[in-house]
């Protein structure tokens, strides 16, 4: 069992350390490569620095002792871009330097700040950084362990004559760098895990946002379908009455449209119940204490009431026609009542002071609506809306194959326009064409 597990251990530190995977430190969001120049900046100091000591205090061949300072210095470089790779770099140029120095010192040279010099100990412990900052802290913690025990083993196995030992104070130093790279990488992935969770709430409360509104729109449009299939149930069953003696060929076919207009009719109620429920295995509740849940959907009869009670709310409201008005689909009209009120609510939220301009066109092929607004005279109050109501225009646009464009004007203000095509199969045969409207500035 030991056996076993000093074999684990041995290869957990062989795929952990034994690597030259490439780990570049990120430019910083705000100094950008900055960073990055001080470190180089550093190491240049810290090769005259150590080789200068190398030289001057511990006698060491000034060719020799610069190679050691350009391996410590070009550690903290190769850090920046492969930190394990420059903590092996910066471990071997300590152990060369501290071996250098004590055949020097056993010659009888002068007394020397040994195993690690004061440069070797900066150069170090910005390794050791870098270190902590890219990696996983286990494999932080064991960089540190190794390089205490080397520490260990040269001052105080093999040891040597007349010095000042630096070991103690240099490992506690680099565990205080190991400590402090090890909080801000914490901190820098919590970060980023908190940014990356805001992304996905946003999102998905934008794709509740958009499910909740169609299925919405998915009930109004129902309720409409619904009034059509109960029309025809009708009609298919008072139909063999108008006739003297009908066949029983056109019995048959009547009683069979018959039949199958109720059981669209009951499908379609079963899928409202679905909709309307928060709870799909509930059964569905009447609304408002016993009133019936299937009130009529509103169109464009209702605009003018719309509009006034918009312009009870406080704001100006012009409103305006042209074209020839005729009967449209009840899809058509519904949506286009929710586009204005939406619309409408827009202006009264984000637009304190503005004035408001709707107008409808009738088309040959469709109705074009638009809801504009004028340069609010003041700020608006903080929404505590989710600040999706375009989302659920471009829902019925789309759903009804048409085109929105919501845009802000030169001016300041801010406008809405929405094309609603109609089928000319769709629209009611022999239905007269109301009047002619005009322009109603009446605010």
């Amino acid at each position: 069992m030991p056996g076993g597990r000093a074999e684990q251990v041995l290869r957990v530190l062989h795929e952990d350390l034994w690597t030259w995977r490439a780990d570049p430190l990120p430019p910083s969001v705000w100094l950008r490569w900055l960073p990055h120049g001080i470190v180089c900046l550093a190491a240049f100091g810290v090769l005259l620095g150590d080789a200068a000591q190398l030289n001057d205090n511990g006698g060491v061949d000034p060719g020799f002792a610069f190679l050691v300072g350009l391996a410590q210095g070009g550690a903290m470089v190769l850090a920046l871009w492969r930190p394990i790779a420059g903590w092996w770099l910066s471990t071997a140029a300590m152990l060369v330097g501290a071996f250098a120095v004590r055949a020097e010192m056993a010659a009888g040279g002068d007394q020397f700040t040994w195993p690690w010099t004061a440069a070797g100990i900066i150069g170090h412990l910005v390794v050791l950084l870098l270190l902590a900052l890219r990696v996983r802290t286990r494999v932080s913690v064991e960089a540190l362990a190794l390089t205490a025990l080397a520490t260990y083993v040269v001052q105080g196995l093999v040891g040597g004559p007349g010095y000042q030992p630096t070991g103690q104070l240099a490992v506690i130093l680099f565990a205080v760098a190991v400590v402090l790279g090890t909080a801000l990488r914490g901190r820098r992935e919590a970060r980023a895990e908190l940014e990356q969770q805001t992304s996905l709430t946003a999102e998905e409360r934008a794709r509740r946002t958009l499910l909740e509104e169609r299925g919405r729109i998915a009930r109004e449009l129902h309720d409409v379908v619904a009034h059509h299939m109960s029309v025809i149930s009708i009609q298919a069953q008072v139909a063999p009455l108008l006739v003297e003696n009908p066949p029983d060929e056109l019995k048959e076919n009547l009683a069979g449209i018959r039949q199958n207009a109720l059981e669209a009719l009951t499908e379609l109620r079963r899928v409202l119940g679905v909709l309307r429920a928060e709870d799909p295995d509930a059964p569905e509740a009447p609304a408002n204490g016993g009133a019936a849940p299937h009130a009529p959907q509103p169109d464009l009869d209702r605009l003018d009431a719309l509009v006034e009670n918009t312009r009870a709310a406080g704001l100006t409201v012009h409103t305006g026609t042209s074209g020839v008005r005729r009967p449209l689909p009840p899809g058509v009209e519904l949506s286009a009542y929710r586009i204005v009120q939406e619309a409408l609510s827009n202006v009264l939220r984000h637009a304190p002071g503005a004035m408001a301009q709707v107008h409808l066109t009738y088309l040959p092929n469709g109705l074009r609506v638009d809801v504009s607004n004028t340069r609010p005279d003041r700020a608006p109050a903080p929404s505590q809306g989710a600040g999706h109501g375009l989302m659920g225009m471009r829902e019925r646009v789309a759903m009804l194959d048409g085109s929105l464009t919501a845009h802000p004007m030169p001016d300041g203000g801010y406008r809405v326009a929405a094309f609603l095509p109609v089928d000319a199969a769709g629209l009611t045969a022999g239905d007269p064409p109301d009047h002619h409207f005009t322009e109603d500035d009446t605010p």
